[in-house]
């Protein structure tokens, strides 16, 4: 399955111009803590389903602002998004590390995940804002801040998770988070297949 080429034609150009700086503003305000401003991306109705949080799009970022106020280290390095758009629809697919920096029974350590985030955008009342939000995994990795140490975290503690996200996952777990194991990930390509499918049904109507 493919997008088609010419989605964007006839598109104004300031259409995605206005989304990819969305993308954008919307993780600069999660990583700098502006909430009203991440707030301001959101629809009231809209719905964000990740790892570790599943709800709508004002609850994910009061979520996010209580995670931040217990001390959590969290950056997201974004690419440029691709984005498409279909009138008062559109959608936006951008590359994405996540990255935190954390302590394993004394040992710091940098968790990198890597993933896709996925928006689906509506426009009302001449203004684009997020309609949904989703991740899909492709894997992490987890090394010392400082070389020399070792994080005590062996093969068999991840085994039995996810290989997209299995650090992740992990690291969420000792934290006291409760984690999704139906998310989407490389791991289960189908499910990716099958999320793009849906995602360009909607956006042709």
């Amino acid at each position: 399955m493919v997008f088609a080429r010419s989605e964007q034609k006839g598109s104004p150009v300031s259409d995605v111009e206005d989304l990819t700086q969305l993308v954008l503003r919307e993780r600069q305000a999660r990583d700098r803590g502006w909430w009203d401003w991440m707030g301001e991306a959101y629809l009231p109705d809209s719905t964000v389903g990740l790892a570790w949080f599943r709800g709508s799009g004002p609850e994910f970022v009061q979520r996010c602002r209580q995670v931040d106020e217990h001390g959590a280290q969290v950056a997201h390095h974004v690419s440029t998004p691709v984005v498409h758009v279909r009138g008062d629809r559109a959608f936006a697919e951008a590359g994405t590390s996540v990255e935190v920096r954390t302590a394993i029974d004394g040992v710091r350590a940098d968790l990198v995940s890597r993933a896709r985030l996925t928006y689906r955008f509506l426009r009302r009342d001449g203004e684009w804002a997020v309609l949904s939000l989703h991740a899909v995994h492709e894997r992490d990795s987890l090394t010392p801040a400082l070389p020399g140490q070792t994080p005590s975290i062996r093969p068999e503690d991840v085994a039995h998770r996810r290989s997209s996200y299995a650090l992740l996952a992990h690291l969420l777990q000792r934290w006291g988070v409760p984690v999704h194991d139906d998310q989407l990930g490389d791991d289960r390509p189908a499910e990716v297949e099958a999320f793009h499918l849906g995602v360009l049904s909607w956006l042709e109507g």
